[in-house]
């Protein structure tokens, strides 16, 4: 059978996120049924529901760091039952088997992955929604184990945020003894902070504005560098082993090549677009790297989870009512937040009085 939800959903580029009704399929042999209990909101949700990147697909459900319950299991998921606390990520489904998902990459999936929003099962064709909703049904491949030691509210941008962070910081082997540097304070940036700290790197934070020093402390930052303070810049001159820019516009990053020690890389994870003026000199003549890095695959994003629950990291959250997401998403390109909003799925049961 399938079932009928309640969501919050965008209607058009400029339209207010509003209550929306719709079913989701019938579940199939290997689904999980998931009840959602919190979803965080990401930056790229405010950038589809507003249809930045051109791809939008009206009504949408936007919403893909999910944390909540299996309400019900089909006959031949293995892994889950009933009560137990469960994630969803940014993908719910790829071909499974080209090269990529065959080295556990589903989201570089080489037949395309297919995400949690704004896209379409490749089994029935259906519009996938996301997780501004009550419940979800998803091929239990694609189902996160949440470790009993996680705060499930703190855990939902871990689906996103964190996994964003941690890919590169595993991918370039950060351990003891790394120098690394996270660029930019935010959803992404205090991640990074917690999770290279966590790992027994030296950690720098590079920001453009002073007054962040005590919460960029506290989040696991050893240095502080403001970047727009070239004497701090220069003292930096070949220290890090690695670089994560979580800056989501276009900005400079000539700046910060200079800072990477030879064989160095600078991971771009949050800007998707054009970089104008990049000098590469500094990269050919000291072989430093520019890369990019999207999320994770799945059993990087269980190792992440379970990282995260042994070290007790989670993202430092504000817990709002669905009612209040269209404020959310302004105060969110104010960079008003400390560090990410998190919606209480509670609270949509109220929604018709929104």
């Amino acid at each position: 059978m399938s079932y009928p939800v309640k969501s919050y959903a965008a209607h058009a580029p400029t339209a207010r996120l509003g209550l929306f009704e719709f079913e989701r399929r019938s579940p199939r042999p290997d689904d999980v049924v998931i009840e959602i209990l919190y979803c965080g909101i990401c930056h790229s949700d405010l950038h589809n529901t507003r249809n930045d990147w051109g791809h939008a697909r009206y009504p949408m459900v936007p919403g893909h760091e999910i944390i909540g319950r299996v309400i019900e299991v089909g006959p031949e998921v293995t892994r889950f039952q009933p009560g137990d606390p469960v994630g969803v990520g940014c993908m719910v489904e790829s071909c499974r088997h080209c090269g990529a998902c065959g080295k556990g990459w589903e989201q570089y999936c080489e037949n395309g992955a297919t995400y949690t929003y704004n896209h379409q099962d490749p089994v029935d064709g259906t519009r996938t929604y996301g997780g501004y909703s009550e419940k979800i049904v998803v091929t239990e491949r694609f189902v996160l184990k949440v470790p009993e030691a996680l705060d499930l509210a703190g855990a939902a941008p871990l689906l996103c945020a964190g996994i964003t962070t941690y890919s590169p910081l595993r991918h370039w082997q950060v351990g003891a003894g790394s120098r690394v540097a996270i660029v930019g304070l935010g959803g992404l940036g205090h991640m990074g902070l917690k999770l290279a700290k966590a790992m027994g790197a030296e950690v720098t934070l590079f920001s453009r504005t002073p007054g962040k020093e005590a919460d960029a402390r506290r989040l696991g930052a050893d240095h502080i560098v403001i970047s727009t303070e070239a004497a701090q810049m220069a003292a930096m001159a070949g220290r890090f082993d690695l670089i994560i820019d979580t800056v989501p516009y276009q900005h400079d990053v000539n700046p910060y090549v200079p800072t990477l020690a030879s064989n160095g890389t600078l991971v771009m994870v949050g800007y998707l677009g054009p970089l104008e003026d990049l000098n590469t000199a500094p990269l050919v003549l000291n072989r430093k790297a520019l890369a990019g890095s999207l999320i994770g695959g799945i059993a990087e994003t269980q190792d992440m989870l379970d990282f995260c629950a042994a070290h007790g990291i989670h993202s430092d959250i504000e817990l709002i009512r669905i009612q209040d997401i269209n404020e959310a998403y302004e105060r969110m390109l104010r960079s008003d937040v400390k560090y990410r909003f998190v919606i209480d799925m509670a609270s949509l049961k109220d929604a018709s009085s929104a």
